[in-house]
């Protein structure tokens, strides 16, 4: 019989109380266990202790590296008793019936990989976002690992993830199961619900996710065209503020700003919207000037 494994990955996310708690009731039936692999070095150990049920790997940040997902997400699965293994994120909150819809395409019809939506509480910049959203496939070329289950073996066949992003990894790990000939099943109903943090947060979610997808395209050439298409705003902004110089000459540059505030008039948070895109461009740029990029 199949053991189930859920891993959330960890360095100073309070909201891991909330997420565990919600998590608790599936230990015992659909869950095997729990993992934590917490980056916190003991800043998390009241939640550790109130939560003495879970299983806790303490992971220490490697000289030199300051964002440590991917290797967290591998000691996960590494450490993991189970052959399927099911990734959340801390501040995720589990609609009714999660779990069971996630799982059942593995269990029931042989489905290797699959993924839901991760839909936001309160106000964020991700409301809109297809990727985390929506879709009307029964298939999705990328997935991300908020909400996100495997067969080990499917893991194991493309090397897990890799350690060199700081994030994006789970794009790129996804791009590569599809690459090894593994499709990700699109479950709709299997939903998430995501607290992203202030708006400070989400801008520095912004520009990690601006070089993230930087170093996807150096990594996976042949698929520019995809990645561009899914979610162009990184670059485009990237190109823009290239651009900036242009203003000696040209000042009316900055107002092709008004564009994307025009396409985004209805959105609530249209303003963050604009600044969050704007940070992705300068991560892009960050990630182009590093030496030997």
């Amino acid at each position: 019989m199949n053991k189930t494994s859920l891993v959330i990955v960890n360095k100073d996310e309070r909201l891991l109380d909330d997420t565990l708690q919600a998590l608790k009731p599936f230990v015992g039936s659909i869950l095997h266990e729990v993992l934590v692999v917490d980056a916190s070095s003991g800043a998390l150990d009241d939640i550790r202790q109130s939560h003495d049920w879970a299983r806790w790997i303490d992971y220490k940040q490697p000289p030199g590296a300051h964002i440590t997902i991917a290797h967290q997400r591998n000691v996960g699965v590494q450490s993991a008793e189970g052959d399927i293994i099911v990734f959340t994120d801390s501040g995720c909150l589990p609609e009714d019936g999660w779990l069971e819809r996630l799982l059942a395409p593995i269990y029931e019809e042989g489905e290797f990989v699959t993924a839901g939506p991760a839909r936001s509480i309160g106000r964020s910049v991700y409301n809109a976002v297809h990727r985390w959203g929506n879709s009307d496939s029964d298939y999705v070329p990328m997935a991300a690992t908020i909400n996100l289950a495997f067969r080990r073996e499917a893991y194991d066949m493309v090397g897990g993830f890799d350690e060199s992003f700081g994030s994006a990894e789970d794009i790129d790990f996804t791009w590569r199961l599809n690459d090894y000939g593994y499709r990700i099943r699109w479950v709709q109903d299997a939903v998430v619900r995501h607290d992203w943090g202030t708006p400070r947060r989400q801008l520095r979610r912004a520009f990690f996710y601006g070089k993230g997808g930087c170093r996807l395209l150096r990594k996976h050439h042949d698929r520019i065209g995809e990645a561009v298409r899914e979610n162009s705003a990184p670059f485009v902004y990237a190109l823009f503020l290239l651009g900036l110089p242009l203003t000696l000459k040209w000042r009316w540059y900055p107002l092709l700003l008004l564009w994307p505030i025009w396409r985004h008039r209805n959105e609530e948070l249209r303003w963050l919207v604009l600044a969050d895109h704007l940070v992705m461009g300068v991560g892009v740029l960050h990630e182009l000037a590093k030496p030997g990029t």
